[in-house]
């Protein structure tokens, strides 16, 4: 006679996700706008536009946190890592000009942990607050030999919305205009698998103090989120560009909002490096040109204005509660001149 199966004896706890989704419920509900419809737990999420557009325009957004993952598994710290998976999508969303409005997130693992799910979801969650968005749905995926035991994966999706006529796409962007940089908290979730390599060649000790924590914890500490301070600033004054700096450094993602002919004129003297990425330089002796394409080195969120805005800008943001350094400035370029130039 033929043996009976059962999802369990592939080694599918469905018990255990039923149980996530009430644990998460009060994570979610924190996050909810007032547009939202409905709650966790449906089949699809619901929610209106805000009224108060005119011409609204969607923006979306999708990433991950990379093997920023490999960290928080060998540290088994779980609690902030969600908080970089929502920064990495609503900060891209941003520099376009749009006020995050929802997330999902789509978590998967071989055997799901609740403890340690419900951890990674009230990341989420606290990620989702910093940026004024409303996590109303996700998926978790429990897929027994797909994942290492302990392991699991993480993407996000993040929508928002914006005016038409107040879409943010860098065609502004003059010689003579301002850079501004506001100050990264450390990698953020990118340069990881550098880093790791740095870590095993160098055997560093992770839970060796570094400058008041531990090194562990310092290379843990989630992305900065940029939303509201950018958004405010938007309504005080004309925001010409924006660049989150991500995989690719400063050298790779400021070119993208750059018109042709133009180049940015970062000067290397206007902020100095967190101690994170000397040491990351001196522990890997990696070159400087590498750091900048790999590394924010400090910088998570560049600001383009006009000259003429650039003192009001810093005085805003700085009462934000954000970092600013006045980096440099757009200059018209000759044909083989490099798109971003750090000296």
């Amino acid at each position: 006679m033929a043996p009976t199966l059962s999802y369990r004896d592939a080694g599918v706890d469905i018990d255990a996700g039923d149980s996530l989704v009430e644990r998460i419920k009060p994570h979610a509900r924190r996050t909810l706008r007032p547009e939202v419809l409905g709650g966790i737990g449906g089949f699809g999420a619901l929610m209106e536009l805000p009224k108060r557009y005119r011409q609204p325009v969607l923006v979306s957004g999708t990433d991950g946190v990379g093997t920023k993952l490999k960290l928080a598994f060998h540290l088994n710290r779980h609690d902030s890592i969600g908080i970089d998976l929502v920064a990495m999508s609503v900060n891209d969303i941003l520099v376009q000009g749009a006020e995050p409005l929802f997330f999902l997130d789509y978590y998967a693992c071989g055997r799901l942990d609740v403890d340690v799910a419900e951890q990674v979801v009230a990341g989420i969650a606290r990620g989702c607050e910093l940026a004024g968005c409303a996590l109303i749905g996700g998926e978790t995926a429990e897929m027994p030999g797909m994942y290492p035991i302990g392991e699991y994966d993480l993407a996000g999706f993040a929508v928002g919305v914006a005016e038409k006529d107040g879409l943010i796409t860098g065609a502004d962007i003059r010689a003579g205009d301002a850079i501004l940089g506001l100050a990264s908290s450390g990698p953020h979730a990118n340069g990881y698998s550098l880093i790791r390599k740095i870590l095993e060649v160098t055997q560093a000790d992770l839970s060796a103090p570094f400058h008041g924590r531990s090194l562990g914890e310092t290379l843990l500490e989630p992305t900065r989120i940029y939303v509201k301070p950018i958004l405010a600033l938007m309504q005080t004054l004309t925001v010409k560009g924006l660049a989150h700096i991500t995989g690719g450094g400063l050298t790779g993602n400021i070119p993208r909002i750059l018109p042709e002919g133009l180049t940015a004129h970062l000067d290397a003297r206007a902020w100095a490096w967190p101690p994170v990425f000397q040491w990351l330089q001196q522990a890997g002796g990696v070159a400087t040109d590498e750091m900048h394409r790999t590394f924010n080195c400090g910088i998570g969120m560049v600001v383009v204005v006009d000259a003429a805005d650039a003192g009001a800008a810093a005085r805003f943001l700085t009462e934000q509660g954000e970092t600013v350094h006045r980096l440099g400035r757009i200059e018209a370029s000759a044909a083989a001149q490099s798109r971003v130039v750090i000296d």
